[in-house]
């Protein structure tokens, strides 16, 4: 049987069993940008009981399914997460954009709490469509040319193809902008009080807290797939890469 190590970080527990994120997400453990910190820390911070956490937890991972994104190496992580969750983003927010507007203009008046959480969900949506920009447009296609050059080499054998420096500014752009969708989907959080809607909510209502609820469950992954598994395998291979060429 599988048993969850209490003093394993929340991002190496949920890179070792990927069905673990709507577990974490459930219990409020953030794994993606809180993801260095242990499971015994985090259930102490949230006054959660650890013994219990991590019985739930094993049981999930025993029968979870497993997946491919954790031994992907950096090129395909990086095609994964565009076909996966970039993908997503693109067709889900103008979705939820026009749910959340329908929703508002019919329910708004008998529940004020829509109008923040539309100008939240704006906010992250105006995070979030530059962001996608950046790593589609400047990272990624860094991380792809930094991957053939240290594996093929240069065609004129002169030197790296990339330079290794112009990685590091734009991961912690990405980095900065993650914390920052983080809050904002906190927030979202608080304000629908964890995605439950009320009791008078009609199928639009109840179908936008639903899109919302996964909204944050796939940028939570998407996120620690980012900081806790890509961007570490690809600054270690700069590194490395560095040092073979003094």
């Amino acid at each position: 049987m599988i048993t969850v190590d209490p003093l394993a970080s929340l991002g190496a527990i949920v890179t070792d069993h990927p069905a673990l994120a709507r577990d974490l997400d459930r219990l409020g453990l953030d794994y993606c940008c809180g993801g260095r910190r242990s499971l015994a820390d985090a259930c102490g911070e949230r006054g959660l009981d650890l013994g219990a956490v991590v019985e739930v937890l094993s049981t999930t991972a025993e029968h979870g399914p497993s997946e491919a994104w954790p031994s992907m190496g950096p090129a395909d992580l990086v095609d994964h997460i565009e076909a996966t969750h970039h993908a997503y983003l693109h067709e889900e927010l103008p979705r939820i954009e026009a749910l959340l507007e329908k929703v508002e203009g019919v329910h708004g008046e008998r529940h004020p709490e829509l109008a923040f959480v539309s100008a939240t969900f704006d906010e992250l949506a105006l995070e979030l469509d530059p962001h996608l920009a950046r790593e589609e447009r400047i990272l990624f296609p860094l991380i792809r040319e930094l991957v053939g050059a240290s594996e093929d080499g240069p065609a004129d054998g002169s030197g790296d193809a990339v330079d290794r420096r112009v990685l590091d500014a734009p991961i912690r752009v990405m980095l900065a902008d993650h914390d920052r969708a983080g809050e904002l989907l906190e927030q979202l959080r608080r304000l629908t009080d964890g995605y439950v809607p009320p009791v008078d909510a009609c199928a639009s209502f109840r179908a936008l807290y639903a899109a919302l609820e996964q909204l944050e469950a796939d940028t939570h992954l998407h996120v620690h797939k980012e900081n806790n598994v890509l961007f570490p395998a690809v600054l270690e291979r700069q590194a490395l890469t560095a040092e073979v060429d003094r």
